[in-house]
């Protein structure tokens, strides 16, 4: 009988583990968990990119966005126009929206590029590259400042290979 009683028992805890891992299962389906930059990482990357504009004598400001756009470290250098700023921002909102460089994205969508340099925050010119972590955009860091987005954005490129070992193998 003691047997009886606990082959129910535990198929009656079976199948309510069962239920519950379906249950929870579907509730997963409901909500995303994302991964997101820290502040550190995101004052370190703007302070590279900087540093990697001064390197080629040029004055410029960095902004790395957070994957809604949302502003998570902003660095002028001293004689960098405040305008950099900005522009800076609204090109690392570019890629934001596209999910590419805002090189590429200008270059593959100059159809409707006049059309989105009209939508308020959003800056489709060189200059701004996304930060990719174990296969997700987390956000982007836009530069502006140098006399050329092409070189704004190799200054973006070497502060985000100086932090590859901090970016690339996060799981």
């Amino acid at each position: 009988m003691k047997r009886t009683l606990s082959a129910r028992w535990l198929l009656s805890a079976i199948t309510g583990l069962a239920i519950a891992s379906l249950a929870a299962t579907a509730a997963t389906a409901d909500f995303v968990t994302q991964r997101m930059m820290t502040m550190e990482m995101a004052n370190d990357l703007a302070q590279e990119t900087v540093d990697a504009c001064r390197a080629m004598v040029y004055q410029t400001s960095a902004v790395v966005v957070d994957r809604g756009g949302h502003p998570q470290a902003i660095l002028r250098d001293t004689l960098a126009a405040p305008f950099t700023i900005q522009i800076a921002h609204d090109k690392a909102r570019a890629v934001i929206l596209s999910g590419v460089a805002s090189s590429a994205f200008r270059e593959s969508r100059d159809d409707i590029r006049m059309e989105m340099n009209h939508v308020d925050g959003v800056l489709v010119l060189d200059g701004a590259l996304p930060v990719v972590v174990a296969g997700s955009m987390v956000g982007a860091v836009g530069v502006s400042g140098a006399p050329g987005g092409d070189l704004d954005e190799q200054c973006a490129q070497e502060a985000l290979d100086a932090l590859a070992d901090r970016i690339e193998f996060v799981m």
